[in-house]
């Protein structure tokens, strides 16, 4: 069921839907996309229409922050799961290794990747790899699209994992989606988290919703104003919707 908060879209689901879903979407050979939404995403999609019609452009939209999931359950969804984008990677590839279906991994660094491919085969032993790439820093939308497009057609994978972060990774996805007959999957920080060179929140943190706080204080610098003036903004917007003084859609 798709609700809306501060005007974005975000879809009550689980893994288990995520999995039954994209098993279809693999078997008919259909262009889907697959976002993961946090307290980032909804303001950038509050800021921005055009990046709002993005998200809910989506064929789903999982709540991957703890706020957006007290949100649903608040809404009525009871039992509303976490659906974090590293682990809906994870969910992934486990299916894919047990039904013989390529992947592809665009994003990261060529380091990142390369230590990435070697712990997901760990794992997941079947797991097949028909496509990599690193897109250079800078230079991902109108940047060789029509030779991206060909080398991922021609390798015949079947779901697309891109880390890009929020919004370039969407927004890159929308606008290849209609080019390519996969199952795009936005993951954010996924790459560099399972390939070991990114430390997650401890557990208790992540399910007490202060996984930003973690990341916080690791990269002061590059999320200080992400942090300490979206999320204060998001809950102010989100109570003025919840008592009526704002509309968003």
């Amino acid at each position: 069921m798709t609700h809306f908060i501060l005007g974005m879209r975000v879809d009550a689901t689980s893994y288990s839907d995520l999995i039954q879903k994209t098993k279809i979407w693999v078997e008919e050979n259909q262009a889907r996309s697959i976002y993961a939404a946090n307290t980032h995403m909804v303001m950038e999609a509050y800021d921005d229409r055009a990046f709002r019609r993005i998200v809910d452009s989506a064929d789903l939209v999982t709540p991957d922050g703890m706020p957006l999931v007290w949100w649903l359950r608040s809404r009525g969804v009871r039992g509303q799961p976490r659906v974090y984008g590293p682990d809906v990677m994870l969910h992934l590839c486990d299916f894919a290794a047990k039904s013989g279906v390529p992947v592809g991994l665009f994003g990261s660094t060529p380091e990142v990747l390369e230590s990435l491919k070697i712990r997901l085969l760990e794992k997941f032993p079947g797991l097949k790899f028909g496509f990599t790439k690193c897109p250079p820093f800078g230079k991902v939308l109108g940047q060789d699209d029509w030779e991206v497009n060909k080398e991922i057609i021609s390798s015949g994978i079947r779901i697309l994992f891109v880390s890009l972060g929020c919004p370039k990774q969407e927004k890159w996805i929308a606008a290849h989606r209609k080019n390519l007959p996969v199952v795009m999957v936005a993951v954010g920080a996924a790459f560099p988290l399972h390939a070991g060179t990114f430390k997650q929140a401890p557990a208790w943190m992540q399910q007490a919703g202060l996984e930003w706080l973690y990341r916080l204080t690791r990269e002061p610098g590059r999320l200080w104003r992400r942090y300490l003036i979206t999320i204060p903004r998001f809950l102010l917007l989100v109570a003025l919707e919840a008592i009526g003084i704002i509309h968003a859609r």
